[in-house]
């Protein structure tokens, strides 16, 4: 097993504590198990989609949260018919928990589900004083630099 050690990253920033937690939990998801097969498309400049592959699903077994920054996917394994017997089961329906970091200017706003594909939708808002904007140079003359 491999651990990495961010302290030289992180001796040289002030304010970004969330980054160190970023890496650690991107190293555990390396680790972990990677089902339900996921997609994260980058739609234009400010909007993104997050497709989950979710066969033998439906609406009522999915529940999406947002809390602070973390979206959180988790679905219910639906009840199997009793009685029935199989000779091959390749379709996965045992329950899951797929969790993402999110920006603090990424905001979701909707999920939709067809065919058995889990899509939601995120946008970036970017505050105004975020934003960038640019400063003017005054110019000075060296007389006046020299008068005062």
């Amino acid at each position: 097993m491999r651990s990495f050690d961010f302290a030289p990253l992180m001796r040289s920033t002030i304010g970004y504590d969330r980054i160190e937690h970023l890496f650690q939990g991107l190293e555990q998801a390396s680790r972990s198990d990677k089902f339900p097969p996921y997609n994260i498309i980058k739609n234009d400049l400010d909007n993104y989609q997050i497709t989950m592959a979710l066969s033998g699903f439906t609406e009522d077994d999915i529940d999406i949260t947002v809390k602070e920054n973390a979206l959180s996917i988790t679905g219910k394994s639906a009840e199997d018919d009793e009685g029935v017997e199989y000779l091959h089961r390749g379709i996965a329906g045992r329950a899951f928990s797929q969790n993402f970091e999110l920006a603090d200017t990424i905001k979701v706003t909707g999920a939709s589900m067809n065919n058995g594909l889990l899509k939601v939708d995120l946008h970036r808002e970017i505050p105004e004083a975020l934003k960038p904007r640019t400063i003017k140079i005054e110019k000075s003359s060296l007389l006046e630099d020299k008068a005062a």
